[in-house]
């Protein structure tokens, strides 16, 4: 089975996959400070829970694929797969991976690893022109192509990182559960305070993906707009543009990104 590792700068999200299907998902937070042995540690704690993985550390691991936004955890993960999985096939996404996606960018190694991935995975799956909309610790909106190429996107900071933000700079606000209130007027401030959060992002959303569509297709209708990310059941029910929901597009993106890369091996 292939091991997929998502890393970004809150949490880690890990997908083992049969052939093209996730069989299991683990998502643990991101800590810079652990070291690979930790890391084996904790990998080998989630996988032991599973029934078609064997006891010993990599037993049922074929291959492994990683990207990481936090260059310290990438390094430690790097140290894992020589350590404790050195006979495993592992591809990690950095420059000179192949990824079957041209890069229209200024500075391509600019670009998060993850948002090349989920390009990846959305032209895969549902083709181009789309937009992929990430609900992570930053929001990020990125457009593919019609003929598949990256282009570009947009970032904005993510809700939760708004929710810390209106908690510590307003002295009589306080952090909240991100949760849809009752109404739209909130009849006290913990509703108040959702309203702006979960409405408020979604006119975010479809202000941004309108604007990119215009100018990304001829006719912004051919445009496919897939949301994904630990947040993005936030705003789902809110947004009128969203047309897909693929909580694991960058596990599948690094599936196949791994298929691309290991017969180069």
């Amino acid at each position: 089975m292939l091991l997929t590792i998502d890393v970004g700068n809150t949490h880690t999200v890990l997908g083992l996959f049969d052939g093209e299907d996730i069989v299991e998902h683990w998502r643990i937070s991101t800590d810079a400070r652990r070291t690979a042995d930790e890391l084996a540690v904790l990998l080998h704690g989630l996988m032991g829970m599973h029934p078609l993985l064997g006891e010993e550390l990599g037993d049922g691991i074929d291959g492994i694929a990683i990207c990481a936004t936090v260059p310290s955890v990438l390094h430690e993960l790097r140290e894992v797969t020589r350590r404790y999985y050195g006979d495993v096939p592992a591809v990690l996404v950095e420059p000179g991976v192949k990824t079957g996606v041209p890069i229209q960018f200024d500075n391509p190694k600019e670009v998060g690893a993850d948002r090349i991935i989920n390009a990846v995975a959305a032209n895969e799956l549902y083709g181009g022109p789309a937009i992929v909309v990430d609900f992570g610790t930053a929001t990020t909106f990125d457009a593919v192509s019609a003929r598949g190429e990256y282009v570009g996107g947009v970032i904005a900071p993510g809700i939760e990182i708004s929710v810390e933000a209106l908690g510590i700079r307003a002295a009589q606000l306080r952090k909240i559960e991100v949760a849809r209130p009752r109404n739209v007027i909130g009849k006290n401030t913990v509703e108040a305070m959702q309203s702006g959060v979960v409405f408020g992002f979604a006119g975010q959303v479809d202000g941004v993906v309108g604007r990119m569509a215009r100018e990304l297709a001829d006719d912004p209708d051919d445009v496919t707009v897939i949301a994904t990310g630990g947040l993005a059941p936030v705003v789902l029910g809110e947004s009128s543009v969203i047309d897909e929901h693929q909580p694991w597009l960058t596990l599948i993106g690094l599936r196949l990104v791994y298929e691309r890369n290991v017969s180069r091996m």
